[in-house]
């Protein structure tokens, strides 16, 4: 029940409450995002949604105009080149990620769900094939997310994202969101640049 109507309203309701209160926000960051470097106030890339269809997910712009644009930033081998003086600011809050709260709203995305892969994340696309985790509506944040984010290997993501996939509930959603704020806050599991680690071979 929960995951066939309830998730989806809950989806709506905090959604359409965060476009109205974040407003403001929106329109602050969008001005200084133009006043501190050439381009657009948005960045767009295609990602892997429901049943694998392709979307463009949408984010404040944090990179140069002609950064690199399918090559996930913690593979990347000198991001601090690339990142805007705002951008720093900005990723460092994860506030580029909140223009997807439209997405929620029109139902591209959910509150919680896995991280939509990038198009050409084909291995990770594979692996999510395994535990049934690319038949759930991607996520703002996820389960992956909250146990290690880009310090988790293909198969770590994959795993982390068929036990969301296999026990979505209300509970599993308000623990995920919980566990998001302390991530964001303490910044754990986040990485500018390529991870050279033994474990990030696989990715």
């Amino acid at each position: 029940m929960y995951r066939k109507y309830f998730k989806r309203v809950l989806d709506i309701v905090l959604s359409g409450c965060g476009i109205v209160i974040l407003s403001p926000l929106f329109l602050a960051m969008a001005v200084w995002i133009k006043l501190d470097s050439e381009g657009p106030v948005f960045f767009r890339q295609t990602r892997i949604g429901l049943h694998k269809e392709k979307f463009e997910i949408l984010k404040f712009r944090t990179m140069q105009k002609d950064a690199p644009n399918d090559v996930p930033t913690h593979l990347f081998s000198d991001s601090h080149h690339w990142i805007t003086r705002a951008g720093r600011i900005i990723r460092k809050t994860s506030m580029d990620e909140l223009p997807q709260i439209f997405q929620i709203f029109t139902g591209k995305m959910s509150l919680v769900g896995p991280r939509p892969a990038l198009w050409n994340q084909y291995d990770l696309v594979a692996e999510r094939d395994k535990y049934g985790a690319n038949d759930v509506l991607p996520g703002l944040t996820g389960w992956a997310q909250v146990n290690g984010r880009d310090e988790l290997s293909v198969t770590e993501k994959a795993r982390y994202d068929g036990e969301y996939a296999a026990h979505v509930s209300f509970g599993m959603d308000m623990k995920c969101l919980w566990k998001t704020v302390s991530t964001v806050v303490t910044r754990r599991g986040f990485h500018e640049g390529r991870i050279t680690d033994d474990r990030k071979k696989d990715e």
